[in-house]
């Protein structure tokens, strides 16, 4: 080839792959106009060559594709095509060989999808490859010997063996041309299958004295630009005797054999005969030129002319062969037949699923139809056997949809929820069309991403505690749970207290609760006496974004605890009066008590409180020492002091008692009171029994001053005697009102029923009933004694705490008269309550 010819030739080229480009760019704008994208390239492109602008056909910018994750996705092992998310442009991957990829069909498709996310969304691409000429016709062998019998007759036809041609259309082989011989032509037949064949004709007689040897070159050429071609030498051999030729039954045999046939079965039998005798008439059968494939998928007997399979058919691999036959006879004359076998397709693939993409973890907020995985399946057999079908159990929140022909998309399809299903083990089954029908499942792991959903629920509705007072400062009361159904961080619980305040005081003050354990611990010790109830509030927040949270009321009761000693009101403390540890203070008071009394009158009363409630606070009086043991006695709940016995005339004019007055608490506490009783049946001759009771050699100046001293005292405790029962009167009427404002039920508290002169009590009234009622013992006392005296009086409130409501009295109780002995107790259920 001369200079000029190659010049000539690469410009042939590079025109013609500028016309193939060309061709291509009209073609993608075409099919995008249709909505799918479609591009065209040649085969042999080098890597990195353009294809098509993806980005501009999709109506995207190529930073939106690179924000997006965009990239292509194969269907086989090999990625021919890339795409470059710098300008959006689709290119070749790697080189492609149309003949490799697409060998004997006439229009080569590749698929291309391209998987954009956020949204998850798949695109589907064609690129057709065309063909190029880059393959010349080749011909089996580059020499090839035909014998022919010098006695063969003008006009027999001598069948060549032809050249073969990777490429299609126009590019591929085209035409067959023979050198010059005035013995031979050359005619070109077609075949059914569009294939061209070489036969050598005899267009005279032979004669091996004159010529025993032809030489001819046969050359096969192709319709390419420029035209390549291929040669093989033939050397025709004329051969002396032998006028016979073997003949087939059928020039072609044709045969439909299924795929899953057994290695070794009989697929057909070719015959040929020879109308010659002995040698020459003996006929054995070869493939003749098969290639190396074809001839160990099948095995000719030479004898029988038996085909058999000697290796599994594969119908996805090879559905069609064909194959050349000869049959030579024992002089050396041969003829050939063509054997077609076509390979029917069986079901015997199962579907192949391949998990192109999956997104997990899934948020359990995720809206319906987010799509969660995109699924591939494939099945290699064809017609209804490579129909597939895909499915996913019904009870699941997912279902599948069908994206293009081989994809389905897994969607969500209802409400997700990981507290109840954290994990989803979807099992997606691909079952074809055959009959049995195969099939093949792929499981597909997701994750539920938590999502803060779940406030921090309580244990129980509210809480309650009871916490002694006088309790040490840090001292656990109790602690509140809250669980969270969320997980990791969404599920943390946090605790605090709500704002709130106590006496004025903040809350925080009081108690704390521990933020991770929900311990509440009191900050200061209480004292059911300024304190009795504290109510607050605790929220249990986890750690979202946003947080979510809970409130639960916790109710925190002070019990009361027996610290405070019962308090002597009357009689009232001597001036030199001490306390003695623990029991209680000294107290000391004169009483008149007529020597003509009759037993059980009522002499004096002692007068207690106790600052405890409930048990804590039942006071019981003792009579611990007596100047005359048995002329005097005290009511054990009462303390009224009442005479025993009628006095005599050897009982001592001045008694001094000492009584006792107890609590029920455990341990019990207690307080003393000194009463000075004088037997006498007037002032006058109690101040004589007073005066004679100065010590003697003492002078009468100084008993006289001791008698002023006296009268004026007398004159002041009974001018203080009447302030105090005025005030008293004020403030019981006051609180009258008070109650009855608030509840419109009120009791007016007895008013003392005895006043004194000059330091003797005189009792005018008989008292009705006492009431001591108890806030924490839930149970209240009742006594009707039958003489005169004066209630009990209770531990005041605190004085910043309004006094609650007196309960309404029980029926029944009313006002009585009786002896100490007559007197009782009875028990309600209640809140002690002070009057």
């Amino acid at each position: 080839m001369s200079a000029g010819e190659r010049r000539w030739g690469r410009r042939e080229r590079g025109r013609g792959r500028g016309r193939a480009l060309l061709w291509c760019a009209l073609v993608a704008a075409w099919e995008l106009a249709w909505g799918q994208l479609r591009y065209s390239v040649p085969e042999e492109m080098q890597k990195g060559s353009f294809v098509g602008d993806v980005a501009k056909d999709l109506g995207l910018e190529p930073a939106a594709l690179r924000a997006r994750g965009a990239r292509v996705v194969s269907e086989g092992k090999r990625q021919y095509f890339a795409l470059n998310l710098e300008n959006g442009h689709l290119a070749v991957n790697e080189r492609v060989d149309r003949e490799d990829i697409c060998s004997g069909v006439a229009k080569c498709v590749l698929n291309v999808e391209i998987l954009v996310k956020s949204p998850v969304k798949l695109y589907r691409g064609e690129v057709e490859i065309q063909d190029i000429n880059d393959n010349s016709p080749v011909f089996p062998a580059r020499n090839s010997v035909l014998e022919i019998i010098e006695h063969t007759a003008p006009g027999t036809r001598f069948p060549l063996e032809k050249a073969e041609d990777p490429d299609i259309g126009v590019n591929s082989l085209q035409n067959y041309e023979c050198s010059q011989s005035s013995y031979f032509t050359l005619e070109v037949r077609t075949g059914a299958d569009g294939v061209k064949y070489p036969v050598l004709i005899l267009a005279n007689p032979l004669d091996r004295e004159e010529q025993a040897v032809h030489n001819l070159l046969l050359t096969a050429s192709d319709g390419g630009s420029p035209v390549k071609s291929g040669s093989t030498a033939i050397r025709v051999v004329v051969l002396d005797g032998n006028d016979n030729a073997p003949a087939f039954t059928q020039s072609v045999y044709e045969v439909t054999v299924r795929e899953d046939v057994a290695v070794g079965s009989r697929v057909l039998r070719v015959t040929a005969t020879d109308r010659d005798e002995g040698p020459n008439a003996q006929v054995r059968y070869s493939f003749h030129k098969v290639p190396e494939k074809v001839d160990r998928t099948f095995q000719l007997d030479p004898e029988s002319g038996e085909i058999t399979v000697t290796e599994r058919l594969d119908f996805e691999r090879r559905a069609f062969y064909e194959l050349d036959v000869q049959a030579r006879d024992g002089g050396g004359l041969s003829s050939h037949s063509k054997v077609l076998i076509t390979v029917a397709d069986v079901n015997n693939h199962v579907p192949e699923i391949v998990i192109t993409s999956v997104f997990s973890p899934v948020a359990e907020d995720s809206p319906l139809g987010t799509v969660v995985a995109i699924v591939n399946v494939q099945d290699r057999d064809s017609g209804a056997n490579g129909e597939v079908r895909c499915s996913i159990a019904e009870s699941l929140p997912f279902r599948l949809e069908r994206t293009f022909d081989n994809y389905y998309s897994l969607v969500t399809d209802g409400e997700l929820d990981r507290e109840e299903v954290s994990e989803y083990n979807v099992t997606v089954r691909a079952t074809d069309g055959g009959s049995p029908a195969l099939w093949s499942s792929a499981v597909l792991p997701l994750r539920v991403l938590d999502v803060n959903d779940n406030a921090p629920v309580f244990g129980e509705a509210r809480y309650s505690a009871w916490l002694p007072e006088n309790n040490g400062k840090g001292a656990l009361v109790l602690r509140v749970r809250a669980a969270d159904a969320d997980w990791g961080q969404n599920g943390r619980v946090r605790y605090r207290l709500c704002e709130g305040q106590v006496r004025g005081a903040p809350l925080s003050s009081y108690v704390s609760v521990h933020a991770e354990t929900g311990a509440l611990y009191a900050l200061r010790s209480f004292d059911y006496e300024e304190v009795r109830e504290v109510g607050l509030w605790v929220r249990a927040e986890d750690g979202g974004a946003p947080a979510l949270s809970s409130n639960v009321s916790v109710r925190l009761f002070i019990v009361d605890e027996n610290d405070n000693a019962p308090q002597v009101l009357y009689p009232a403390a001597a001036a030199g009066a001490g306390a003695g540890a623990g029991a209680g203070a000294g107290w000391s008071g004169v009483e008149l008590a007529p020597r003509s009394a009759e037993p059980g009158t009522l002499v004096a009363k002692v007068v207690a409180v106790d600052a405890d409630s409930g048990q804590n606070a039942w006071l019981s009086y003792e009579l611990a020492k007596a100047t005359e043991p048995g002329l005097f006695r005290v009511g054990l709940h009462s303390g009224e002091v009442r005479t025993a016995r009628l006095p005599v005339a050897r009982d001592a004019p001045r008694q001094r008692l000492v009584v006792v007055v107890k609590d029920h608490g455990q341990p019990a506490l207690s307080a003393t009171a000194t009463l000075h009783v004088v037997l006498a049946e007037s002032v006058t001759e109690l101040l004589s029994e007073l005066s004679g009771a100065a010590a003697p050699g003492e002078p009468a100046g100084s008993l006289t001053r001791w008698l002023v001293l006296a009268v004026a005292a007398v004159a002041c405790l009974f001018l203080a005697f009447l302030l105090a029962l005025l005030a008293l009167r004020l403030r019981r009427w006051r609180r009258s009102r008070l109650l009855a404002a608030g509840s419109g039920a009120s009791r007016a508290a007895p008013a003392s029923p005895f006043v004194g002169i000059d330091g003797v009590r005189a009792f005018l009234h008989s008292y009705s009933h006492e009431l001591s009622l108890t806030a924490d013992s839930r149970k209240s006392q009742r006594r009707c004694p039958g003489a005169s005296g004066s209630n009990t009086l209770p531990a005041p409130p605190p004085p910043d705490k309004r006094a609650p409501l007196l309960p309404e009295e029980p029926a029944g109780a009313g006002a009585g008269s009786g002896s100490d002995s007559g007197s009782g107790s009875d028990s309600d259920s209640g809140d002690a309550l002070p009057l």
